[in-house]
């Protein structure tokens, strides 16, 4: 199931980078608290786009932060 932030952003059960959550809106500091809090983690990842290796920063969401998201109410 994807969370939503807005009806724009979907968050798939395998993550997504950072790169994507920052031009969606989020800010790093958000995203920090978010993990040190148990609600997401971020991992390093390593992979080949154009031709070039790059790391990305990989956020999933934890369970914790699914609990959490069903004591909201969404617009």
């Amino acid at each position: 199931m994807p969370l939503r932030r807005s009806s724009s952003v979907d968050i798939e059960s395998d993550g997504c980078t950072e790169a994507i959550m920052l031009a969606y809106g989020f800010k790093t500091e958000l995203l920090v608290e978010l993990v040190n809090a148990g609600l997401a983690t971020a991992s390093i990842e390593r992979m080949v786009a154009r031709g070039r290796r790059i790391q990305v920063t990989r956020m999933r969401i934890t369970g914790a932060g699914r609990q959490a998201l069903t004591k909201l109410r969404w617009p």
